[in-house]
């Protein structure tokens, strides 16, 4: 039985976020100009359908909201159309499967122990369940293995293949992966697969200009909007093709939505207009810089990180191996010292999911708060030497000490 009112848990889950430091590589803290849309009276508004062709009354302003929302959006990526309907990043992937491909086609995916997505192919998604997926992974040294990708592309002849991860800290190559694709077709005469990229993880890094685009190569791209873009939980859809346009279009309605949240469209085009300025720009340096700089302070100490470091906003370290604690342990002790972070399976992971590794490790939520290089540093060290207590078993005698120390890190950001 919970005795606390909603409003009472709102305002409790409110003081976990201003006294943590949040670390989860996909989670952000929006503006107050998206908070509020998130939670306005769009809301009220049924509108199924699309601007100027709903199914219901009185979506003139709707419209209005809708079509600004996807003008920005394409304003952002530079591409020619784009859907902003999706309510999450799964739901927009499963529209471009629905609309491109039919259930048993073959398609070619991260498998997500290498960093890939549920929705790139797992058993346990539609994704793994309803098509023929074959699974490509990442090298020794922890980067995607290109000779592996185009082997099996040869061999399994996909309908599909899909680029993107979801804890991968390189930069991904999408002109690479085009010219691989290209030189199949050339070899094997083979019809060429649709080009799918999910850029959810570093579509704030696209937007600020700090990771390569998927446009002009990708067919169709898909994306959330509240990781690094810093915008309401969501998805996107985009493409520079009129014909998939039409198609992803019907497929997310009326194929696997109805009624669209306008609420979060608007607060998600108010995420898009935020990502224009050129202070966003600014911050997506930062996210980089930051993580980078996290990450050399475990490296400086011995400990692992998969594929060696980082060139996006977040990083794999395998806790596993460099201190014998595992990724569940990690995040759990973390917490207790207000540091928020979530377990996370490495390539080949000799334990199983629930217990993991691994932790990933971002920096776009405490760059938004301000946080610079230095930050990061003191807190790779608090956080080397606190694991180090509980590998000893010693952790609760100093607890306290290290709370002391990760909110002297918050307060010294926050006098700044």
């Amino acid at each position: 039985m919970i005795n606390k009112t909603y409003e009472e848990i709102i305002a409790l889950e409110a003081d976990r976020q201003n006294h943590n430091v949040e670390l989860i590589a996909s989670e952000n803290f929006p503006s107050q100009r998206v908070l509020s849309a998130a939670g306005s009276i769009l809301t009220n508004k049924y509108a199924e359908g699309y601007p100027g062709k709903r199914y219901y009354g009185g979506c003139e302003f709707i419209d209005m909201i809708e079509s600004k929302a996807i003008e920005d959006l394409c304003k952002l990526f530079s591409c020619n159309y784009a859907n902003v309907q999706p309510h999450c990043g799964s739901s927009a992937n499963q529209a471009v499967y629905r609309a491109l491909i039919h259930p048993g086609d073959t398609v070619m995916g991260m498998d997500l122990g290498a960093g890939g997505h549920l929705t790139h192919g797992h058993k346990m998604s539609f994704s793994g369940q309803d098509y023929n997926i074959v699974s490509y992974g990442v090298d020794e040294n922890g980067i995607i293995d290109l000779k592996e990708f185009k082997e099996k592309l040869y061999e399994s002849k996909p309908q599909m293949v899909i680029v993107g991860a979801s804890s991968y800290s390189q930069i991904i190559d999408y002109k690479e992966i085009n010219d691989i694709l290209e030189e199949y077709v050339k070899e094997t005469g083979e019809k060429k697969p649709y080009y799918m990229v999910d850029m959810a993880h570093v579509a704030g890094l696209i937007a600020g200009g700090v990771h390569p685009s998927p446009f002009p190569y990708a067919d169709v791209v898909t994306s959330t909007t509240h990781k690094t873009l810093r915008g309401p939980r969501g998805g996107i859809i985009l493409t520079n093709s009129e014909d998939i346009i039409k198609k992803i279009n019907k497929a997310v309605f009326p194929g696997i939505q109805g009624g669209p949240l306008e609420h979060i469209i608007c607060a998600k085009g108010i995420c898009f207009e935020e990502a224009l300025k050129p202070e966003f720009k600014e911050y997506a340096e930062q996210i980089v810089k930051n993580a980078k700089a996290f990450s050399e302070g475990f490296l400086e100490e011995g400990w692992k990180i998969i594929s060696g470091g980082t060139q996006n906003h977040m990083f794999v370290l395998d806790v596993y191996e460099s201190i014998g604690v595992t990724g569940k342990e990690t995040e759990e002790e973390l917490d207790k010292i207000h540091i928020t972070c979530n377990k996370n399976q490495i390539p080949n992971d000799p334990l199983p999911p629930l217990k993991s590794s691994g932790v990933r490790i971002g920096t776009p939520a405490m760059t938004t708060k301000g946080w610079k290089e230095d930050d990061f540093r003191k807190l790779s060290k608090v956080i080397i030497d606190y694991l180090k207590e509980v590998k000893e078993g010693t952790q609760e005698a100093v607890r306290e000490d290290y709370i002391e120390k990760v909110e002297k890190i918050i307060n010294d950001v926050k006098a700044r």
